[in-house]
């Protein structure tokens, strides 16, 4: 009998993967359950290595997929809220192994929120996570509105100020939202990140992003004379145009393991 060469046993491997791809952990990680049909492959013989290639650009392929359809989720979600249509929501959500919500106020809170996710090698579209920009902590209650029990009942979790915490109290009891999903940061999460890292070593990274020049203009503005080095550097973050959602992951990937502000970690760790 001839035996299969190479070229076959991979698309046989291919074969049985895309047949077995699909099981989803739910409270875990997504998984491709395609590792007996690769181990088959290496067991058989010539062309196992080219199987185990194949199966690792095709997991990458199948985590980029949910990644899109999970922004495709969050899109849904952003337009629902502005007065659209809920039906594209409810049907992603009701397709999707949609696991948590995130709720944030802005796009600076989500460069931060991701870039620690990568730090420890986590795909949290991948694990079910939605990480939504709200456009503004007032929103807060039409979203879990829309998100929590009295909507598509998900789990919400999220980041919000100190001096937000009772209007967030007032927003998530009023949708049924358990609060101590929620966690607080004592002005805001840049300040959490500058406190953590030390304004030298902030300035540092300023200089290292070639805004040293920018920072030292602003810093001869009457306006803040007197203020306190951490509070100058945090006004100085939101002085431009996309600067705070740039410095959310520059700041957090210059962290020390042992820095992560505690709402972020405790954020991060409770997903």
């Amino acid at each position: 009998m001839r035996q299969p060469g190479g070229g076959e046993l991979l698309v046989a491997a291919r074969l049985l993967r895309r047949s077995a791809r699909g099981l989803v952990q739910v409270m875990g990680r997504f998984d491709v359950a395609a590792q007996p049909a690769d181990s088959a492959a290496r067991r058989a013989g010539g062309g196992g290595c080219s199987a185990e290639i194949a199966w690792r650009e095709d997991r990458r392929a199948t985590e980029t997929l949910g990644m899109a359809d999970m922004g495709s989720f969050r899109n849904a979600v952003t337009a629902w809220a502005a007065g659209g249509s809920g039906e594209p929501a409810r049907e992603l959500a009701g397709r999707l192994p949609v696991r948590v919500v995130v709720l944030l106020e802005g796009p600076s809170d989500v460069a931060a929120v991701d870039a620690l996710a990568e730090r420890r090698g986590r795909n949290l579209a991948a694990e079910g996570v939605c990480v939504l920009p709200m456009g503004g902590a007032m929103s807060v209650g039409r979203f879990a509105a829309l998100l929590g029990p009295t909507g598509l009942d998900l789990p919400l979790t999220g980041l919000c100020d100190e001096g937000e915490r009772s209007f967030y109290a007032r927003a998530l009891e009023g949708t049924g939202t358990a609060r101590h999903g929620f966690f607080v940061c004592a002005a805001d999460l840049e300040d959490e990140l500058i406190r953590a890292l030390g304004v030298p070593r902030v300035k540092e990274l300023v200089e290292e992003q070639g805004d040293l020049r920018a920072l030292q203009t602003f810093l001869r503005q009457p306006a803040q004379q007197g203020r306190a080095a951490h509070q100058q550097l945090r006004r100085f973050l939101g002085t431009k145009k996309g600067r705070k959602i740039h410095y959310g992951r520059v700041l957090v990937e210059a962290l020390d393991a042992d820095r992560v502000p505690a709402p972020l970690e405790g954020l991060l760790s409770g997903v």
